[in-house]
């Protein structure tokens, strides 16, 4: 047969050289059959390659890298949760002589082994598990899709899960689960807050209660901050004496001066506090008048 193929060819040259010569691209390589065996030599290409005529057929092979989109895979995880898996698969063809010889149909094996893949990946995990730690699913599916798919000669590149579906009555629950563990976060935060403010006030009325003059200059420095937040307002007006609010004397001025106050307190014998302390306090407080 091989003969009569070649003798062929020669009769009817050169019109046989277009039946002949075959080319491929370079991201595709040829596999030969010879009256139904594989010709030694393995794949051809890229480039210009040669067939026989009636004896040769040839099958094309893209070596590019395929992408497939898993369908969404309803899984029952460990913890028997239901959910619905999508992911995507990387792949190519690492034996173009392998993929043509071994398996029918090397794609489509390969992606519903990916989709068989995922859910036994998924299966013998727990929910927080496929939702936390997607990298390493991912990995542990890439290497066992590998593995399957050597003898076919495909190469399995990467694999991603896309995105994890829970059912709505879970995802309220973990709503509210989630919206619990904040509310008591902010009830610490603010029992801490009010911890610390009780401890400065208990600190500051010890510090208050050693000398009572500071408690009246407290007062006058109180007053005066009040009085200078309602001006700011526009609350207050002024008439005769005092400031009023609307129609009535809201704050008069104190019934004693700066030495009458040094004087009050050399005559209760009150702990004595720096004189500076006293004149910078009352004289911020006339400023308000």
């Amino acid at each position: 047969m091989t003969m009569c193929a070649w003798a062929l060819v020669v009769i009817t040259f050169p019109f046989s050289l277009f039946v002949c010569f075959k080319v491929v691209q370079e991201y595709e390589r040829a596999v030969i059959f010879r009256l139904g065996r594989l010709v030694s030599g393995g794949a051809k290409g890229p480039g210009i390659f040669f067939i026989l005529p009636c004896i040769d057929n040839y099958a094309r092979v893209d070596l590019r890298t395929r992408t497939y989109d898993v369908p969404p895979q309803e899984v029952l995880t460990k913890d028997s949760v239901t959910v619905s898996v999508d992911a995507v698969v990387y792949y190519r063809v690492c034996n173009a002589t392998i993929s043509v010889a071994n398996v029918a149909n090397a794609h489509q094996s390969t992606r519903l082994l990916a989709q068989t893949t995922l859910r036994n990946v998924l299966g013998t995990r727990p929910l927080h598990e496929i939702l936390s730690d997607r990298d390493a699913i991912s990995k542990t599916m890439q290497v066992s899709l590998d593995e399957a798919t050597e003898s076919w000669g495909i190469k399995v590149e990467r694999v991603e899960i896309k995105d994890v579906r829970l059912p709505v009555q879970l995802q309220r629950a973990m709503a509210a689960e989630a919206e619990a563990a904040r509310e008591a976060r902010a009830k610490v935060i603010a029992a801490e807050g009010e911890q610390k403010a009780s401890r400065a006030l208990r600190e500051a009325s010890e510090v208050i209660s050693d000398s009572p003059a500071a408690l009246q200059l407290r007062y006058l420095q109180g007053a005066g901050l009040k009085y200078a937040s309602s001006v700011s307002n526009g609350q207050y007006s002024d008439y005769g004496g005092g400031r009023k609010l609307r129609g009535e004397t809201a704050f008069k001025h104190p019934s004693y001066s700066l030495e009458e106050l040094n004087a009050k307190i050399r005559k209760e014998a009150l702990p004595p506090l720096p004189i500076r302390m006293y004149r910078q306090t009352i004289e911020s407080f006339w400023e308000c008048f």
